[in-house]
This record gives C-alpha cells, sequence and structure tokens, in this order.
C-alpha cells in the first residue's frame, strides 16, 4: 500500500512537472535570460557589436550611475512621479469607483468611458496629448484662452518646469481607469451587510467610510499602489513618444536613459547597467511588499475565510 502510494506521488510530481515545463522554459528564456545577460554585459565596455564583450571592467558602470547627473535627476523624477500616482491619481480612482458604486442613472456608461483610455497603447495616447498640449493648436491652451485664463496657458512639453508634471497628467488620464475598476471590485467584494449594520448603530456617511470602507477595501489600495509604483519605475513608451525625455532631460526616466545609452550612444555596458539597477529597485520594493504587506493581507483573508467557515 505504501509503494503504491509512493509510486501515485511520484507520477502525480512528474505529471505536475510536465504541466509546468513550458511555463518555466518560456520564464528562463525570456525573463531568466535577458537578466543574466544584462548582469554580464553589465561588467565591460561595450558597444553591442563584434560578438561577445571582451573589454572588462568590473564595477565600473555602476560607479559611473552614482555621478551620472541623468541617472540621479532619473531617480528623483520617478520618486516624484511615485507620490504623485500615489497622492493624485489612486484618491482619484477611489473616489470615482465609490460614486460608480452609486445607484446611478448609465453607471455602466460611465465605467466604461473611465475605462476606456487604459485600452489605448501608449503611443496613440502619446499623439494624441502631443496635439493638446501643442503650443500654438493644442486643445489645453485653446480651453484656458477660452474660459478667460490665457495668462496660464505654457508651452506644456517644451517648458522644464512643466513637461514632467504634463507627462503626469497624461500618465493619469491614461492609467486612472485600471485602478478605478480595480478598486470598484475590491469596494464590491465588501458585504452590503457591513454597511448596514453600522448605519443601523447610527454611523454616518463618513463614519462608515473611514471605519468599514476603507479598512476593508485596504489589501485593494496596497495592490493597487504596488501597480502604479512598479508602472511608473518601469515608465518608457509614453515618455519616449510624448517627449523623447527632454527638454534637458527634464522628462526623462530610467528605461529612457538606458535606452538612449543602448541604441543611440552605442554604450550597452552602461546601458545594462542601468537595467540592472532599475532591476534591482524594483526587486527590492516587491520583495518588501511582499514581506511586510502582502503577506499580511493573505493571512487576514485566510483567517477571515476561517472565521466564515
Amino acid at each position: 500500500m505504501d509503494r503504491n502510494l509512493r509510486r501515485r506521488r511520484i507520477s502525480d510530481r512528474i505529471t505536475i512537472g510536465l504541466f509546468l515545463l513550458p511555463a518555466l522554459v518560456l520564464f528562463g528564456v525570456l525573463v531568466v535570460a535577458p537578466i543574466l545577460v544584462a548582469a554580464y554585459t553589465s561588467l565591460f565596455r561595450w558597444n553591442g557589436f563584434g560578438g561577445l564583450p571582451t573589454d572588462f571592467i568590473g564595477l565600473d558602470n555602476f560607479v559611473r550611475l552614482l555621478d551620472d547627473p541623468v541617472f540621479i535627476g532619473d531617480l528623483r523624477r520617478g520618486a516624484l512621479l511615485v507620490v504623485l500616482s500615489v497622492t493624485v491619481q489612486l484618491p482619484l480612482a477611489l473616489g470615482l469607483a465609490l460614486l460608480l458604486n452609486q445607484k446611478l442613472r448609465g453607471r455602466a456608461v460611465y465605467r466604461v468611458l473611465f475605462f476606456a483610455p487604459y485600452v489605448l497603447s501608449e503611443v496613440i495616447t502619446a499623439v494624441l496629448f502631443d496635439m493638446v498640449f501643442s503650443q500654438n493648436r493644442g486643445l489645453a491652451n485653446h480651453v484656458l484662452r477660452l474660459v478667460g485664463l490665457e495668462s496660464l496657458s505654457s508651452t506644456w512639453l517644451s517648458d522644464p518646469s512643466t513637461v514632467l508634471y504634463s507627462v503626469f497628467l497624461v500618465m493619469t488620464w491614461k492609467y486612472f481607469g485600471f485602478h478605478m475598476i480595480l478598486l470598484l471590485a475590491g469596494r464590491q467584494n465588501i458585504p452590503r451587510e457591513l454597511h448596514e449594520a453600522a448605519a443601523t448603530d447610527g454611523a454616518g456617511g463618513w463614519q462608515i467610510f473611514r471605519h468599514v470602507t476603507l479598512p476593508l477595501l485596504a489589501p485593494t489600495i496596497r495592490i493597487s499602489m504596488f501597480l502604479a509604483v512598479i508602472g511608473s519605475i518601469q515608465l518608457f513608451d509614453l515618455v519616449w513618444v510624448l517627449t523623447g525625455g527632454g527638454p534637458l532631460n527634464a522628462s526623462e526616466t530610467m528605461a529612457v536613459t538606458m535606452f538612449q545609452y543602448g541604441f543611440r550612444r552605442f554604450e550597452v555596458g552602461y546601458a545594462s547597467a542601468i537595467s540592472i539597477a532599475m532591476f534591482l529597485i524594483s526587486l527590492i520594493f516587491a520583495v518588501l511588499y511582499q514581506r511586510f504587506i502582502l503577506r499580511r493581507d493573505l493571512e487576514g483573508a485566510m483567517t477571515t475565510m476561517g472565521d466564515q467557515r
């Protein structure tokens, strides 16, 4: 009996391994292998041509990162985009999610309209807003002139002091619908009985939101924050098509800098070092999130399921 059970377990493991093998192969080829290649080439001075790199320089590319004002600026700009996403974009998405959870006429249409920008590609979005922010014929300056605020009109994408905020406005328009749908799904998973019980006890709308809705929606909010932060760190195509990182590197991100050095200046070794830095920043944030936030949320979910049983 024990021998048959052991054979069955071995057979089950082989079956599971065979089903996982294609996914593992793809993951290894498309994810692990590029990371290893980038880590290897980051130790060389290499222009990307002539076979494998041979001019070994060790960690000099990483030391150069710490002295590169453009890369340091990328870190500051990335941090600013992260802060703006968490403090502006997500509260906007949360407010709309709560609003569209109410019984409103045509709320399904509103949900589709707000989610529609997320379906557009980043390239289409960038081209669209390049016309919106155009200095002479742009819709933004035209609207400001119509409402008597012509003094606020600006060369949005050509002024170093406004370009990053203009990029953030485009990011918000593009991605807030995704976060809205995510938060709306989390809100709809909260049992209605909890809100009814709080209202019966005399709690007002703000008290219900603060003590019932927000705590139960917190795991979804944290997931949304995680996705917003990772997206801001890896932002490339929207910025590249919209501004190219300019003017004067004022809207450049780490991904844009990596592309510039790798495919414009042919300093592939240094570009690989930038890519490894991006990977490590994302990895550290993801590990900290998994260790201190996701695990706690999962443990709380399992405890709740156990109590319901």
